[in-house]
């Protein structure tokens, strides 16, 4: 019998990990693919022997090249895979030189052909389910962070997911987003202190959301773990907002 594995991209911290741990304690494995050497192993050990990882920088060419001979070396049936890699740092428009385009521009052709590859091993074996984290920021503009490039990624994610959607169904291939709004993890570690980046968001944007607080990983966590699993065997191109609420209305 094939053994399996949900391949988790940028799977080695914030909703990535979150994902990784639902996965494990449900007794499935998982490979978790991230830059960071030590949050690799900082993941493997508490996770513990049901975890591989792969080191990969997805805006080194070379890196990426790597990372897709490895998914199409394993001999495991990828039956899910998770694009949860980012980067966020909001810059006004008129701010933004080619290397901030590029920071995000560089992790969509990474997310990109990694998929492709991934797709290939879930034709092989006949099915599979992918979910692409994407962002409220795709869909809505906030004066508060100005995230022109970013949202133009994350917009670009939102569409790539409707397009396999259409294209891998035959092969038994779901694909779906979702779409968070202000959520706490790392990510926000590019311009706010990592010690307080709980404390900034909440102070600044738990009345953004009208369920009265900024998310945590494991609330988005839950949600993609449930579009990868068989309670959502109908449900494919959908960008679930993920949010508490931001995208129904202005508060």
């Amino acid at each position: 019998m094939t053994q399996t594995t949900t391949f988790i991209i940028g799977g080695s911290s914030g909703m990535g990990l979150a994902s990784a741990r639902i996965l494990v304690e449900r007794g499935e494995h998982v490979t978790l693919v991230g830059s960071s050497k030590d949050k690799l192993q900082a993941a493997q050990a508490d996770l513990g022997e049901a975890v591989e990882t792969l080191q990969a920088d997805l805006r080194d060419t070379a890196h990426v090249s790597r990372l897709i001979q490895a998914i199409d070396a394993t001999p495991r049936h990828i039956t899910g895979l998770i694009n949860a890699a980012g980067t966020f740092t909001p810059q006004p428009f008129l701010d933004h030189d080619a290397q901030d385009y590029d920071s995000y521009m560089d992790l969509n052709r990474a997310t990109f052909f990694a998929t492709q590859a991934v797709a290939r091993n879930m034709v092989k074996h006949g099915s599979g389910a992918i979910v692409n984290i994407g962002s409220m920021w795709a869909k809505q503009a906030i004066k508060a962070t100005p995230s022109s490039a970013y949202s133009m990624a994350k917009a670009g994610l939102h569409s790539l997911t409707q397009h396999l959607a259409m294209e891998l169904a035959p092969h038994n291939i779901r694909v779906n987003a979702v779409s968070p709004a202000v959520v706490v993890t790392p990510i926000y570690g590019a311009f706010i202190n990592p010690d307080e980046i709980e404390a900034t968001l909440t102070d600044g944007f738990d009345s953004f959301h009208p369920i009265g607080r900024v998310g945590q990983a494991q609330d988005v966590a839950e949600t993609v773990v449930h579009l990868l699993s068989d309670r959502a065997t109908w449900v494919t191109g959908a960008i679930w907002d993920v949010d508490g609420g931001v995208m129904a209305g202005v508060a």
